[in-house]
């Protein structure tokens, strides 16, 4: 069995159909699948070493406040 969306659909619903006694059920479609992965692209290297600076700079100054 394929793993597009129609087909996952289709599992689940007779997946459901048969543990609840559902006769007649209707095909259910989904017109569009919205994802977080794709509206959310990973860091860029530069990001990410901005926020390892970012991390050793506050971690100093914690050290030197503590000193104090």
């Amino acid at each position: 069995m394929g793993t597009d969306s129609h087909s996952i659909l289709s599992r689940w619903r007779n997946h459901f159909a048969q543990i609840l006694n559902i006769h007649g059920v209707n095909d259910v479609r989904q017109r569009e699948i919205h994802t977080a992965e794709t509206l959310v692209p990973g860091p860029t290297a530069f990001e990410v070493e901005l926020a390892t600076e970012k991390i050793v700079t506050n971690h100093q100054v914690l050290i030197k406040s503590q000193q104090n």
